[in-house]
């Protein structure tokens, strides 16, 4: 695979190469440490825009279903060498565990600890406590089972997520009575600090230079976006 961070036209080179499998869709994220999962705002680069056409979702005619990119996600979490969440905007992706110390440390400065009684400190308090959750345990854990709960205890997650104060561990699918897994899957959610340790969330540059030298990567990784939307991507 190409030096794809060294290129001039790096999304260009990208596009010529349609990803075929996990694997090379893993060794991507490595090299270019910023991956958004679906749409990010800036043409052709997401996973989805990446993958060859036969790893796109397709119904079939009897109604089933199928999403290679879809089923990736949980062996890259786990295999991968790279942490995933809602980091982009408020849209899942990827991130290498290179870079995971500036995005960590910047997005942190953006977004201080929860203050005490809050509903965010909550959330982390549970999480710390039982070490990782699917979404509808953690909410039903937080008390949020009242009509229209969903919605709102979701967006408390995705603005943690985007914190970088918790992330996806892995996919838990239900099964059938054959054993099976089915359907869409479920995020099980915990805090990096425990996923991947104390030392991999610190940093030893200020959130200004994180921020920096994050937008100075996806200046080269992506010469034909505006810094607008780079810069929407970082924060």
């Amino acid at each position: 695979m190409p030096n794809f961070a060294s290129s001039y036209s790096v999304l260009l080179r990208m596009k010529q190469m349609e990803i075929h499998s996990c694997p090379e869709l893993m060794a991507l994220i490595q090299q270019v440490g910023f991956l958004p999962l679906l749409d990010s705002g800036v043409r052709g680069y997401s996973a989805e825009d990446l993958v060859d056409d036969d790893c796109r979702y397709v119904v079939f005619p009897d109604g089933g279903w199928d999403w290679p990119l879809w089923k990736w996600k949980g062996p890259i979490v786990t295999e991968g060498n790279c942490v995933y969440g809602k980091f982009f905007a408020g849209k899942a992706g990827f991130v290498s565990r290179a870079w995971w110390p500036d995005l960590c440390n910047y997005r942190r400065s953006q977004h201080p600890i929860p203050q005490e009684g809050s509903i965010e400190e909550a959330i982390l308090f549970t999480l710390n406590e039982q070490g990782s959750m699917i979404t509808r345990e953690l909410r039903a854990a937080c008390g949020f089972n009242g009509p229209k709960m969903r919605s709102r205890f979701d967006a408390y997650i995705t603005r943690l997520q985007m914190a970088c104060r918790i992330i996806t561990e892995d996919f838990v699918y239900p099964q059938d009575r054959h054993g099976h897994e089915y359907g869409w899957g479920w995020s099980l959610l915990t805090t990096p600090e425990r996923l991947l340790g104390r030392e991999a969330c610190q940093c030893p540059r200020t959130p200004q230079e994180s921020f920096e030298r994050m937008l100075a990567h996806l200046k080269k990784l992506l010469p034909e976006a505006s810094e607008k939307q780079i810069v929407k991507l970082i924060k």
